[in-house]
């Protein structure tokens, strides 16, 4: 009986002391970045553009969740391929579901300290990455003419549209 009421109270403990998603989860997710055709140039870039990776496709990696104590992670995936425009790809972490079980296990010490300092709270929301390099069909005079929505046009670009009338 005392053996029982030994474990029970150690299990306790431990649960109190520790952060659910450090302990059901982990703070480095793992990233597949696969292009066709393979040998593309990978530079992966953290928010505050450090270099964290550099390599050629296909690449596997390991990338954190957290960047600061409750400051998820955010990056940037540039591809580079000879004879083609560089790709930008970027790559956000979400919550870690596993962070809400902390409401039972783990209590205020894993919501509050445990998990947001090690970045377990966070995951990334992608874990495989395909990028198509192909090259563009060529109009007249080998430039090509490409219709898109407005909608799909990146805001950095849209400054520099103009009208016709």
């Amino acid at each position: 009986m005392k053996i029982l009421f030994k474990s029970i109270v150690l299990v306790a403990l431990l649960s109190a002391l520790s952060g659910c998603a450090s302990i059901v989860s982990k703070s480095n997710w793992p990233l597949n970045i696969v292009t066709n055709p393979k040998g593309a140039k990978v530079e992966i870039s953290d928010r505050y553009g450090f270099v964290v990776y550099n390599g050629v496709t296909p690449a596997s990696l390991s990338l954190k969740s957290g960047s600061d104590y409750f400051m998820k992670e955010s990056y940037s995936i540039k591809l580079s391929l000879d004879g083609f425009a560089d790709r930008v790809i970027p790559l956000e972490c979400r919550i870690n579901g596993w962070y809400f079980g902390n409401l039972f296990i783990g209590g205020l010490i894993g919501m509050l300290i445990v998990d947001p300092l090690t970045g377990a709270m966070f995951k990334l929301d992608k874990d495989y990455i395909y990028e198509s390099f192909e090259k563009p069909e060529a109009g007249i005079n080998g430039n090509s003419v490409k219709i898109l929505n407005i909608n799909d046009i990146p805001e950095k670009m849209k400054e520099h549209l103009v009208a016709l009338k």
